[in-house]
């Protein structure tokens, strides 16, 4: 599935990095993960994604990783209330810093309990949204105000009268959730190979079952 350029910071070429504003004229094998911030398995994933795999296919598996791109796909789950406020903290993010986009994400999801159901049931949501912008200011340096300003709800209703305004990241969110709907995603983790389901991969891999897995993907 494409890509917006917009979203571009959603991408990760093991051997351009994160956001690359080049995209190599080479045609690459790509590796979507439908992740929730919410979602502890998406949090296991990642953690190996981020700390382990991504590093290593930028240097002692450079051959493999420069066949390889990754594209990180909001995977938000109605399950999880606090989904939609996490996942549009990284559609701000990603629209202010794009190239930050990847460690906000593995920051959100070494903090996701403060996110969970009962961490934020008696706060409102504007103070759900100045927690995550304070977050990305502290780990990534992204301005906390400009991600606030982003995400906050106004207090008042718009100039016609309506009441469901949004923010300034709603038709972003609107997009991502109507790209999973489109290939039929449901739960997180879900990773797609080549435009495939792969049923296979387990939140629970080694970075070693990884690299197995997409040296014969390759193949």
């Amino acid at each position: 599935m494409a890509l917006p350029p917009k979203f571009a910071g959603q991408r990760f070429i093991p051997t351009e990095g994160a956001g690359a504003s080049s995209f190599p004229t080479r045609p690459l094998h790509t590796v979507e993960i439908f992740l929730d911030y919410v979602c502890p398995f998406s949090a296991k994933i990642y953690n190996t994604l981020y700390t382990t795999l991504l590093p290593s296919l930028r240097s002692e598996h450079a051959d493999l990783g420069s066949k390889l791109q990754f594209i990180f796909r909001h995977q938000i789950q109605p399950w999880h209330p606090s989904s939609t406020l996490t996942h549009e903290a990284g559609l701000a993010v990603q629209r202010l810093a794009p190239t930050k986009f990847w460690d906000f994400s593995a920051a959100l999801f070494k903090e996701q309990n403060a996110y969970f159901d009962v961490s934020l049931v008696n706060e409102t949501r504007n103070e759900t949204y100045k927690r995550l912008a304070k977050l990305a200011s502290q780990r990534v340096g992204v301005d906390e105000r400009e991600l606030y300003e982003l995400l906050a709800i106004p207090t008042e209703k718009g100039d016609d009268g309506s009441l469901n305004v949004g923010n300034a990241v709603t038709n972003d969110l609107k997009t991502v959730i109507k790209m999973a709907r489109l290939v039929g995603v449901h739960v997180s983790p879900t990773v797609i190979f080549d435009g495939v389901v792969a049923g296979e991969v387990s939140s629970s891999w080694t970075v070693e079952q990884w690299l197995e897995y997409l040296r014969k993907s390759v193949a």
